[in-house]
């Protein structure tokens, strides 16, 4: 029987995962170098290269240089997580969007923000603070620095109905984030602004995002308690 052509990347992709899924390849088990998928699936060594790599960055494979690629013994299954637009995220439950934009100010920031940005000790960036609303009820408060180097048309905005969650989504394109999650405790001011008591358990999201090796923005968003997130595994 003929062999098969693979032709593209991803037919050698279903290939690979059809072996992993059919225990051809077990978990663990070293597979064949990619010189020698090449010759068998009849593509370039290059289209097997992408393939792998894909399948690599989903956790199915351990790459490594020198020793080769194996099947993961404990394949991680990863989350899909989207930036959400916090309006949309009201709506979608049900409720009515409120904004409240509290200041907004082009300042030297904190070294831990320029630090964290990769700026300028002494460059300015624009700082934002605004209160989303559910219901007219607080439901998140947002702290973010934006890198006007990066996104120059935000210093036209004045974000005062318009939120700088919603702009940024809409106008400043971003390659790659860090997303990190947290409980933190209410200060006597956020306490304030949410409406809730001091050292109460909000949950806290920080993230970071970039235009290659260009920082774009950096927020923390704290959340009333009771707030869930649902992402798609």
């Amino acid at each position: 029987m003929k062999t098969p052509s693979f032709r593209n990347w991803q037919s050698v992709q279903d290939e690979v995962l059809r072996r992993i899924h059919a225990r051809e390849w077990k978990p663990g088990e070293l597979i064949p170098n990619e010189a020698d998928l090449a010759v068998e699936f009849g593509c370039a060594r290059s289209t097997v290269n992408r393939a792998l790599r894909a399948l690599a960055a989903s956790g199915l494979l351990d790459r490594r240089r020198k020793a080769g690629t194996r099947v993961a013994a404990q394949p991680v299954a990863k989350a899909t997580l989207d930036i959400a637009m916090i309006r949309h995220e009201v709506e979608e439950r049900g409720a009515k969007y409120g904004y409240q934009r509290i200041e907004r100010v082009n300042i030297v920031p904190p070294l831990r923000v320029s630090g964290a940005m990769r700026t300028g000790v002494n460059d300015p960036l624009l700082h934002i603070r605004a209160l989303h609303l559910a219901n007219d009820a607080p439901y998140a408060l947002e702290d973010r620095w934006i890198n006007t180097a990066v996104a120059p048309d935000a210093d036209a905005e004045e974000f005062q109905t318009l939120s700088a969650n919603e702009w940024l989504l809409k106008h400043a394109p971003y390659t790659h984030g860090e997303i990190a999650f947290s409980a933190g405790q209410a200060t006597a001011q956020d306490g304030a602004i949410l409406g809730v008591a001091v050292n109460s358990a909000l949950f806290t999201i920080d993230r970071l995002t970039w235009d290659n090796d260009a920082s774009v923005t950096k927020v923390r968003l704290l959340f009333t308690p009771g707030y869930q997130l649902r992402t798609i595994l």
